[in-house]
């Protein structure tokens, strides 16, 4: 069966929706607050590696930037941010649009759920303090069903 990420067009795919998405953000008043401290040059292409990595792509994230543990310490230690992990979820829908995959089709179901699971969940369980994030952690994989290992 295909992959998430090969249905979403690949690595070329999961580029061009990190621009969107990356853009969309930037432009909005509350979730561009997340990035006003500044960002790495190569944000949208480490993004776009490692949404690749989960859903289904090469492990371009992990042999070249680091793993879970990574990340999740990257977006950790800032509190609860309902209002700006829904913002950024539909600034994530929009991206979809913007890239032509609609939101209501198997694909864009697909890739909504993992966005959302990741901002409210992986993402967002130690708001308290990045130094709460255990070592170790692994890229987990999603599916078309969801979570998938």
């Amino acid at each position: 069966m295909e992959t998430v990420f090969a249905a979403a067009g690949g690595m070329e795919g999961m580029r061009r929706l990190a621009e969107a998405w990356h853009r969309r953000v930037l432009a909005d008043e509350i979730v561009a607050h997340a990035f006003s401290h500044g960002f790495h040059p190569e944000h949208t292409e480490r993004l776009a590696a490692y949404w690749a990595e989960a859903l289904g792509g090469p492990a371009a994230y992990s042999d070249r930037y680091g793993d879970e543990t990574s990340v999740v310490r990257m977006h950790s230690g800032n509190g609860e941010h309902a209002e700006m992990d829904r913002r950024a979820i539909d600034c994530f829908d929009l991206a979809l649009g913007d890239v032509g995959i609609p939101c209501d089709g198997t694909l864009g179901r697909a890739l909504h759920n993992y966005f959302a699971w990741a901002t409210t969940v992986s993402m967002a369980q130690y708001h308290r303090s990045a130094e709460d994030v255990p070592d170790g952690m692994r890229i987990l994989r999603w599916g078309w069903e969801g979570l998938s290992g």
